[in-house]
């Protein structure tokens, strides 16, 4: 029989299943009837996608025919899947994933194709890199966060061996990243952050980003929405479980991940309070639970008995996801005009600013925020109207004096 053999192949940065074998007219028909196939002239073969219909589909078809060879595609994704060793939370879609005669589906993460070229040695040293996040116990979006900016230093190395560079190598590559990548301040600093991480933790080389500059970060003040335009959003949603999470969110100064991760059990109506558990930095804290909202609540728990998450998702098993709990946001104050960078957490920076304008101390407003330090929520002072607002214009002075 004809021996046909199936690769891994990029093409325009995507995944396909690349066709190989001899001349042969049975094959050649049988390849050529294949609903999706299509024909590559710079590869000179045909090929597929990588889904399990379109492998599944060429297996039967080849059965009895040819032997086929696809020890290439398996270890290829077997190399993607050492790639993409990292758990992260199940609201991906699923991957496919080559194991026998047929591709099984396993969690996605997002892999870069360029990232499939790393040398042996260097891809060693991404998974030494995640399981010493792991043994951290480092979250799941930090670990991704640091996966994504290591591997972007990963890629640009070729044969060159990342343990073999220097601090003047990291150096000329930040420079490259911020001036020919445009990477911005903050993304500078996130992947400063996963390197100092590699060679301090992983490969035990002290101090050996003292020597690196970073760049100064741009001091952005919070996007903050005025009392009056809150209300007016807040009482424009009608449907009860969405009022229900903006009302949290405002009246708690709660984060969208702090909100829609909340259980039944953490509403604590006898004390009046929220306990919030397992916030960033693997906190937990207690916030006061609004005397106006506990109605809506109430009026909620009703409508929709929730089993353990306050806010359940489609599946009564996982909780809302932040994405909708975002898109909520947006619909409620989408004809208010507020400005293009306010968001959801733009609730939280509301409920900070408000409470300093009316007199809260700095330091409990510290604490129902969960900050560590005390710098963080200082920012608040900038833009609250207690202060600034009884500063009068000089404008405002001539131009009286010259109505008089």
């Amino acid at each position: 029989m004809i021996a046909v053999t199936l690769k891994p192949l990029l093409h325009r940065q995507q995944e396909y299943i690349g066709i190989y074998f001899a001349k042969d007219a049975a094959i050649d028909k049988i390849v050529r009837k294949q609903p999706v196939v299509k024909w590559s002239k710079t590869n000179t073969c045909w090929y597929l996608p990588l889904t399990k219909v379109a492998y599944d589909f060429l297996m039967l078809q080849l059965k009895d025919k040819a032997t086929v060879d696809y020890e290439l595609l398996k270890a290829y994704l077997v190399k993607k899947k050492k790639i993409a060793n990292v758990p992260l939370a199940q609201t991906q879609p699923p991957k496919k994933q080559v194991t026998g005669d047929t591709i099984k589906t396993t969690t996605k993460t997002i892999i870069n194709a360029a990232t499939l070229k790393l040398n042996t040695q260097n891809l060693q040293a991404l998974q030494s890199f995640i399981e010493t996040l792991q043994l951290k116990a480092y979250s799941p979006s930090t670990i991704r966060t640091y996966r994504n900016e290591f591997m972007q230093l990963l890629q640009l190395l070729n044969t060159k061996l990342i343990n073999d560079l220097t601090v003047a190598d990291i150096k000329r590559y930040m420079v490259f990243a911020m001036e020919k990548q445009g990477i911005t301040e903050n993304t500078a600093h996130s992947r400063l952050n996963a390197l100092k991480f590699y060679f301090e933790q992983v490969l035990g080389r002290e101090k050996f980003f003292w020597e690196i500059p970073r760049p100064k970060k741009p001091l952005k003040l919070p996007k903050v929405i005025s009392e009056e335009k809150i209300i007016r959003g807040l009482l424009a949603v009608e449907n009860i479980k969405h009022k229900a999470i903006l009302l949290l969110a405002y009246s708690a100064g709660l984060r969208v991940s702090e909100v829609v991760s909340l259980k039944v059990a953490d509403i604590d109506s006898d004390r009046m309070q929220i306990n919030i558990n397992n916030a960033k930095g693997k906190k937990d804290r207690v916030v006061t639970l609004s005397q106006s909202i506990l109605p809506i609540l109430r009026q909620y728990y009703a409508a929709y008995k929730p089993k353990t998450w306050l806010f359940e998702g489609q599946d009564i098993n996982e909780h809302y996801s932040s994405r909708s709990a975002q898109q909520i946001f947006r619909d409620a104050y989408k004809k208010l005009q507020l400005p293009a960078q306010c968001s959801f957490h733009s609730l939280r920076h509301s409920f900070a600013t408000h409470l300093l304008e009316n007199g809260t101390d700095i330091s409990y407003i510290q604490k129902l925020l969960g900050h560590n330090d005390i710098k963080t929520t200082l920012r608040y002072t900038q833009i609250s109207n207690k202060d600034i607002g009884k500063i009068e214009s000089p404008l405002d002075r001539i131009m009286r004096k010259k109505s008089k």
